[in-house]
């Protein structure tokens, strides 16, 4: 099963299986290989700014 992350800032949640594509992020994509350089689609955090999210 894929992780999901949460943005310690806003609490959004980045799920794999939706991936970001607004951002650039194909649906698939794991948090591991999301460039260094992506942020928060809601608040701009970093990449860091996450934390894998319990299931």
């Amino acid at each position: 099963m894929a992780k999901r992350y949460i943005c310690t800032a806003c609490e959004w949640i980045y799920d794999p299986k939706v991936g970001d594509p607004d951002g650039g992020i194909a649906p698939g994509t794991e948090f591991e290989d999301i460039p260094d350089d992506w942020v928060c689609p809601d608040c701009g955090a970093s990449k860091e700014d996450f934390e894998e999210l319990d299931a």
